[in-house]
């Protein structure tokens, strides 16, 4: 998958965060896994449409993601952070998810070569992944390719703007965070018609 960056659209959650909809997990600032689903949805050309967001009032910057947020919201967990709440979300809307564990960027590759983007999770402090400048213990990101030179490209939604979405990070500072910080979680989204690559001899997808 060298070289190869899938087009997933660019949304920051951030855009939320000030004078938005805080209710399902706090807004903005909080909802990087619902903006992250609705990136890979639209991706797919498998977003809810208009008319079921259409009581997101005032709609703000990208009504689509309040929507996400709102059917992902887990109420014991009070976020909208759910894995498995959010992968039951895409499946509403005729695709196939689910949440794995890879165990290395290698096997991510795999699958942008098939040209399916993950959703991954990842926990690190400002500076330890330079380009990702900020604390997290857990935050969630749209992988949509590589570098010719093998470095991961990410739309991370934590971002001021959707211009400043797309982020290229080293790949073994990056592989570390993902892999220490959450067992190399992942999202897997993709329509039916798209094969996933073949597994590994010990599958985990």
């Amino acid at each position: 998958a060298r070289g190869a960056v899938l087009a997933v659209p660019r949304y920051s959650q951030r855009r939320h965060a000030i004078g938005g909809e805080s209710r399902w997990g706090g807004g903005g600032d909080s909802w990087c896994s619902p903006t992250c689903m609705s990136m890979v949805l639209a991706f797919w050309g498998a977003g809810p449409p208009p008319e079921r967001y259409a009581w997101v009032e005032p709609p703000g910057p990208r009504p689509v993601v309040v929507h996400a947020a709102r059917h992902c919201y887990d109420h014991a967990y009070a976020g909208a952070g759910n894995w498995a709440f959010n992968t039951a979300y895409a499946g509403l809307h005729g695709v196939e998810a689910f949440v794995t564990r890879l165990r290395s960027l290698a096997e991510a590759e795999a699958f942008v070569a098939a040209g399916v983007p993950l959703v991954v999770s990842a926990a690190f402090r400002a500076g330890q992944v330079p380009g990702l400048d900020y604390d997290t213990r857990g935050h969630l990101m749209v992988l949509v390719g590589f570098t010719e030179a093998g470095d991961p490209v990410l739309n991370d939604p934590y971002a001021p703007d959707d211009a400043s979405v797309r982020r290229i990070v080293d790949r073994a500072r990056f592989e570390a965070a993902w892999q220490d910080g959450s067992g190399g979680a992942a999202y897997v989204v993709h329509p039916a018609s798209v094969p996933l690559p073949a597994p590994p001899a010990q599958p985990n997808w």
